[in-house]
């Protein structure tokens, strides 16, 4: 399947003096995936090993050996020619060895024509956790995140659909109404599949037969995920503070407060309780953290109050999973009072895709903007309405006091621009529109 950050790989091979390249990013995402296909197409030699199997380089590089000896017996243990022109070396499940990530610095130092990508399961928790020092300034590292809905569109081959989406985005202009509810339904069909690749596939292998989709494989998902605080963490007690967290989020997102309460938690949780389990998740990828901003001036990092966050799910699909929400009900827009939180979740991971960082803003808690664009423009607000009626007090209130150069309203609503509220109208679906902004 077509991902973005291909894009990001093909610079970092034309880069001459590159660094080994990590990726971080959740379980399931297409990380091996897409690393086995750019160095298959872009390489005339490749291996790669996986840790979880290589034992033996495991304990290779477990041993007091200097890093060039080290190096000297990996070659021997795989039987390749690193140094070989045009040669790539893919090290999957790199967690399982510290001091191999370690030694990626002697890699960048002593031996800069060796091309290395490095990949793992909860490799960030593992990065942060390490009792290696990190080598800091010698990795260049990015993160895959799950397939965002522009992705999703290509891997149902709509590249016409998206070039529509994007003229009209750009000249704030109506599409054609049966265009326009042909983006709706793949929409929803995202908030169906959301964007592992798995669970797109399935949906592509029925032909968008919503009946025929296989619903089992989000839940999978779900439960390696929580197999995974169980192993990687530090102890029993932690994994369940992991796990009590990140299944409180679908419930702390209709929260009345607009925050993340701990004491949503279980009765008397406190967050200093929490916090290290907190942090798990959020190296994990797993979660997505938006910061309330007492003033939206730049920057905005500048003016968060740590105290105050919300916390949103990696992908829209398990939300709807986690909230039990029949793959029906999706499409007929039967959620209730859920739809609006479904639809701010998926406007974040959009955003988070594009690298966009998540911030809120509230006054005096009668007025909440759901998200604030740092952009060419200044600082834009942006509100998210998950069906067709679109006023807002919340808006009129931050334009008021701010006056942004212009606003955001996403809804299901067609495009257009209100000139005399200055107010941009962007269907959800063309959340991915908004990196053009950047």
């Amino acid at each position: 399947m077509k991902r973005e950050i291909m894009q990001d790989l093909l610079k970092w091979q034309e880069t001459k003096e590159k660094k080994p390249l990590m990726i971080l990013g959740a379980r399931q995402v297409g990380k091996t995936y897409i690393i086995n296909e750019f160095c298959q197409k872009y390489y005339e030699n490749y291996i790669a090993i996986n840790l979880l199997e290589r034992t033996d380089i495991v304990l290779l590089y477990n041993n007091e050996l200097s890093s060039e000896e080290k190096f000297q017996r990996l070659k021997v243990l795989i039987n390749f020619d690193l140094e070989k022109e045009n040669t790539i070396l893919f090290i999957d499940e790199i967690q399982e060895s510290e001091s191999l990530i370690a030694d990626l610095k002697f890699f960048c130092e002593k031996h800069p024509n060796i091309n290395i990508i490095c990949a793992g399961s909860l490799l960030g928790v593992r990065l942060k956790r390490s009792h290696f020092s990190f080598p800091v300034g010698k990795v260049q590292m990015l993160t895959l995140y799950p397939m965002n809905f522009l992705e999703f569109l290509w891997a149902f081959n709509e590249d016409l659909l998206i070039k529509e989406i994007k003229k009209a985005f750009n000249n704030n202009k109506p599409m054609d109404n049966t265009i326009h509810e042909k983006a709706l339904n793949y929409y929803r069909l995202y908030l169906i599949t959301g964007g592992m690749p798995e669970s797109i596939k399935s949906m592509l292998n029925v032909e968008k037969d919503v009946i025929k989709y296989d619903t089992s494989i989000l839940k999978n998902i779900m439960e390696s995920y929580f197999k995974d605080m169980d192993k990687y963490v530090l102890s029993n007690s932690e994994a369940l503070k992991i796990e009590r967290i990140y299944s409180s989020i679908p419930a702390q997102l209709a929260n009345e407060a607009n925050k993340f309460q701990f004491a949503k938690i279980t009765a008397g949780a406190k967050s200093r309780e929490y916090m290290s389990s907190l942090d798990w998740l959020l190296a994990s990828n797993m979660v997505h953290l938006s910061f309330l901003v007492s003033l939206p001036e730049i920057p905005l990092k500048g003016f968060i109050k740590e105290e105050n966050f919300k916390l949103y799910l990696n992908d829209v699909g398990i939300l709807n999973q986690m909230l039990e929400i029949k793959t029906v009900d999706i499409l007929m827009d039967n959620i209730s009072l859920y739809k609006g939180v479904i639809a701010e979740n998926f406007v974040a991971t959009e955003l988070t895709s594009m690298n966009y960082s998540l911030y809120y803003w509230q006054s005096n808690g009668i007025a909440e903007v759901d998200f604030l664009l740092y952009t060419k423009d200044g600082i834009i607000p942006l509100e998210v309405k998950a069906g067709d009626t679109v006023q807002s007090k919340s808006l009129y209130t931050y334009k008021e006091k701010y006056h942004p150069k212009y606003s955001i309203r996403m809804s299901m609503r067609n495009f257009g621009f209100d000139k005399e509220k200055n107010i941009k109208s962007i269907p959800l679906y063309a959340s991915f529109c908004l990196k053009e902004l950047q």
